[in-house]
Formats: C-alpha cells, structure tokens, sequence
C-alpha cells in the first residue's frame, strides 16, 4: 500500500535527486517553460509553487530561503523576486501547469510534458511563435 508516501524517488539517490530539483526548479525560473517527463514535472510542482509563494513577499529572510531552496543559484532567485513575485501577487495559488504531449521520448519511451508558469511573459510566448513557424 501506499499510504502515506510522500516523495517520489524517481530511481535517483538522495543526494542526485535533490540536485536534480535544483536544476530544474532554476530552469523553470529562468525560461518560465521546460520539457520534461511527466513524473519529474509532478515531482517539481510543489517545490516551485512554494518558492512562488515566497516570492509573494519581497524580504531578505524569504529570499534567502529561496536562494537556499535553488543552491544559492543568485540569478534565477533574483528573478524569482523581481519578476516572478509581483507577477503572481495577486493569484492565491496554481502557478504552473503540466501540458502532457503526444511524443514519447525515444530510447524509454516515456510521456514527456511541457511544465511552465501559467501567466508566462508577452517575450517568452512571441519567441516561441517565432521558432514554431
């Protein structure tokens, strides 16, 4: 049974797992849209609504929670606060969303997904535009 299990493990060691969130929750950050496999964007969500959240209110105290949460990555936690934060002021919660897609990944033929932020800027969503034509 499954009760109670709260992490998923994703077939990684602590200490790789916990790298691997980093990485992805400052990707995330900085381009507002990534692909990933659906598990991995399921693993990732409550990590990132939560830096959201902190975001929310600018103070040192939450931003170096925040920083500590990304492994002192600095940039992506400075645009957390700059941009992300006032973004999201006003929404209560649900700040991302997982699109599944119809491709499956070649090799392990896993579901990937794309994971991105649900307000995402006017610059991010024109470039995309431009590279699908």
């Amino acid at each position: 049974m499954r009760h109670r299990v709260k992490t998923r493990k994703l077939s990684r060691k602590p200490a790789h797992r916990v790298a691997m969130m980093r990485n992805m929750a400052a990707a995330i950050i900085e381009h507002e849209r990534i692909e990933t496999t659906v598990t991995k964007a399921k693993a990732m969500r409550p990590m990132v609504e939560k830096l959201v959240t902190l975001s929310k209110e600018k103070n040192l105290h939450n931003f170096r929670r925040a920083l500590a949460l990304l492994g002192n990555n600095r940039q992506a936690t400075q645009k957390l606060f700059d941009v992300l934060g006032p973004r999201f002021k006003e929404r209560p919660g649900g700040y991302t969303r997982i699109l599944k897609q119809n491709n499956y990944r070649l090799g392990d033929n896993t579901q990937l997904a794309y994971f991105e932020f649900v307000e995402r800027s006017e610059k991010e969503v024109e470039v995309e535009a431009v590279a699908a034509e």
